[in-house]
């Protein structure tokens, strides 16, 4: 475990700490800019993995249809559903697992962003103290940089959000870039377990990150929030904004609906009392009818 640590912290933390530093030198002393600088690099750095997941979850959307078909074939027999999906996998030349690889790639870099602006980002002397043993001799710019300056617009990025002057702002923004990310990058569902588990993940994730960030400190949600509006990008420009154009027909179509449900019941209100008025007319003639005659039956009457 020890030897793990190590290489861990020689060859993700360190490298990490010391780019974010350097960043903030370079960049007018402004540790907010520097981690929006820093995101954009590491989203430049695995763009090659981004593009080749991308591509395989559309892969993946587009094989949906077929998919579907062999499930209802071949509903009674899971063996042979299985054999003919994997058959046309390979047709396809294409792996289900194809779309994991890049992102098993990407997790110990993203857990290694969280310690380094978690050890970059100091409240106490002792964190400074250990801020400095991690930067590189080598690199003078990165010594004279310390302390850093972490007020970044009204945003204190080493206080935690709850006690931030909008402590809900960067979780909402959180949770509303993690719900796009999510919309943008989840695959056609196959079966009603995988649809329900794409409807879970899809309010879960952004919820569990939004309330997630209210014990993380800003910067940690800037980063998020950036990377999560870099992710959008990549996605669309990649597989299309069908995903979004989608989401906001949907709203559209919400809207239209309520809207033809209210003249609905206004044209069968309308009837309704169309066939009120109607029915009082015809009754009113017919009282009217009686009443004449009565009329007309007693002057015979008279007349006799």
């Amino acid at each position: 475990m020890e030897l793990l640590g190590i290489i861990w912290e020689t060859v993700i933390t360190k490298p990490m700490i010391n780019s974010l530093v350097l960043l903030y030198s370079i960049f007018f002393n402004n540790f907010g800019i520097s981690i929006i600088i820093f995101t954009c690099l590491i989203r430049l750095i695995l763009f090659p993995l981004t593009l080749k997941q991308s591509r395989q979850m559309k892969a993946m959307s587009d094989l949906a249809p077929k998919m579907k078909m062999i499930q209802a074939k071949y509903a009674e027999d899971k063996a042979k559903q299985q054999q003919e999906i994997m058959k046309m996998y390979r047709e396809r030349g294409m792996s289900p697992l194809g779309c994991l690889g890049p992102m098993i790639v990407q997790m110990p870099i993203f857990f290694g962003l969280f310690w380094s602006l978690r050890a970059t980002l100091i409240s106490t002397p002792e964190k400074l103290s250990e801020l400095s043993e991690k930067l590189y001799s080598w690199l003078p710019q990165v010594h004279s940089s310390i302390p850093i300056d972490s007020a970044f617009l009204w945003l204190d990025l080493g206080e935690y959000s709850r006690n931030s002057q909008y402590p809900y702002l960067l979780p909402i923004l959180v949770g509303v870039s993690t719900f796009l990310m999510q919309k943008m990058s989840s695959s056609a569902a196959t079966t009603p377990q995988q649809a329900s588990t794409n409807r879970l993940m899809l309010w879960m994730m952004p919820a569990m990150f939004g309330f997630f960030t209210l014990n993380f400190e800003n910067g940690l949600a800037l980063y998020w929030i950036m990377s999560n509006l870099i992710g959008i990008l990549i996605q669309g420009f990649i597989t299309g904004w069908d995903p979004l154009f989608n989401l906001l027909n949907f709203r559209k179509n919400q809207v239209d609906d309520n809207n033809n449900e209210l003249i609905v019941n206004k044209e069968e209100t309308s009837n309704e009392e169309d066939r009120d008025t109607g029915e009082d007319s015809r009754r009113s003639d017919r009282n009217r009818i009686k009443r004449t005659r009565r009329k007309s039956n007693r002057s015979r009457n008279r007349g006799r």
